[in-house]
């Protein structure tokens, strides 16, 4: 990078710092009213609609590329309008419209470009339409995306200002995309991943203090409230609260320790103050005092340690869940939980690369899990021809899953037998 390429880049960073307060009082930036959109067919297109191919669904069930979505993480369904947000690991938010309710997005482009996001993996809908933006070390919120997203220039607020969500000395790029939902009364829940393979023993207390390798619940959008809801966890990067306000979390496993353990986790979160097991537990092995944390060999066993509900097989890094709050889908699926498995980086053999189908059971715990859909993994070559993220529900009753390696989102239906 030259120094004009470097100074142009700080002198544009400023820019969109200084935007921000300006959108605070409802101001205007000097952002182009131009967005350019992404384009939604052509060469990589059709190669992404050759790979879906390959993919395994139950009887009944297809899947289609709805949008070409760069980098595509995490999703929120807006309420109001045909539409969707979703988030990245990178700087960019998208909007993704569906302007002539068929069966695939028109539209794709950047949310609010005149904000500097970072890392903004997170998105979430509060019920009355603020979407929630979760960031490494922020949180925001915008009031009416759904109606604002067609020009640069956004109402927008803060939740936790810049450097407030963890101190600033914590902060990594490793673990730390957060995932956020809202529940019917409005309380914010966002994870908290913790930036270590296995936290050293000086990080242990006062990660669980922070709430850091866990869940954190604010009152609502102005951030009050501050509780950490659950602790003892490694990578929650999932997060869902069903219908009934049940709460269900992913967990990803300790690497380093082999092909098959320790699992990857589906917690349920049913109170404040829950532990579930981490750093001494993951799963049901027991990592302090493995080959992974030596110097955990003298830690005692946290008082009360929940197990999961489902232990995934080893490496598969389940991500994003949702409830399936459709109707169109046949009954089994009605109510259950659906887990994007995003896959392994560090088997000898790959794993993964699919969406698992968990049911609930009536007295609201877990069923065993199955595999819904398969086949984003070339079984011929080895390599991955997606690898889910996050799985939403549509208004029709389909189910989108989003793919941050090819860039897009996939329209799972039911057409029947």
């Amino acid at each position: 990078m030259t120094l004009a390429v470097a100074a142009l880049a700080v002198s544009n960073a400023s820019a969109q710092d200084k935007n921000l307060s300006t959108l605070q009082r409802m101001g205007n930036t000097a952002t182009n009213m131009n967005i350019p959109v992404v384009p939604q067919e052509g060469k990589n297109a059709d190669a992404i609609r050759a790979n879906l191919k390959k993919v395994k669904l139950p009887d009944g069930f297809k899947i289609d590329l709805y949008a070409v979505v760069p980098d595509a993480r995490y999703m929120a369904v807006a309420p109001s309008t045909n539409m969707l947000f979703v988030g990245t690991r990178k700087t960019t938010v998208w909007a993704v419209t569906n302007r002539n309710n068929g069966d695939a997005a028109t539209e794709v482009k950047a949310f609010a470009p005149s904000i500097k996001f970072s890392n903004p993996n997170g998105v979430c809908f509060t019920k009355d339409g603020f979407l929630v933006v979760a960031e490494s070390n922020r949180i925001m919120h915008f009031p009416a995306a759904e109606y604002f997203y067609e020009g640069p220039d956004v109402a927008v607020d803060m939740v936790v200002p810049e450097g407030k969500l963890i101190p600033v000395e914590e902060q990594s790029f490793n673990h730390t995309g957060r995932v956020c939902k809202v529940d019917k009364d409005g309380k914010i829940f966002v994870t908290m991943g913790q930036p270590y393979n296995v936290q050293p023993k000086d990080k242990v207390e006062l990660y669980e203090q922070l709430g850091i390798g866990g869940v954190l619940r604010f009152n609502g959008l102005d951030g009050s409230g501050r509780t950490v809801y659950s602790k003892g966890m490694r990578n929650p990067a999932g997060i869902s609260i069903g219908p009934k306000g049940d709460i269900w979390a992913t967990d990803n496993q300790v690497d380093g320790l082999g092909d098959d353990i320790p699992p990857g986790e589906l917690n349920k979160l049913t109170k404040a103050g829950e532990h579930f097991g981490f750093p001494y537990y993951n799963g049901r092995f027991k990592v302090a005092g493995s080959a992974a944390a030596p110097d955990l060999k003298d830690m005692k066993e946290p008082a009360g340690a929940i197990y999961p509900q489902v232990e995934f097989p080893a490496h598969q890094a389940q991500l994003g869940l949702t409830h399936y709050t459709g109707k169109a889908f046949p009954a089994k699926y009605q109510g259950g939980l659906f887990v994007a498995s995003h896959g392994s980086w560090n088997r000898s053999t790959p794993s993964g690369y699919l969406i698992n189908y968990v049911p609930i059971k009536a007295d609201g715990t877990a069923g065993p899990s199955e595999v819904f859909a398969d086949g984003f993994l070339d079984k011929t070559t080895g390599r991955a021809l997606a690898r889910p993220v996050d799985v939403a529900n549509l208004p029709d009753g389909s189910i989108l899953v989003s793919d941050d390696y090819a860039g897009a989102l996939y329209r799972i239906s039911y057409v029947g037998n």
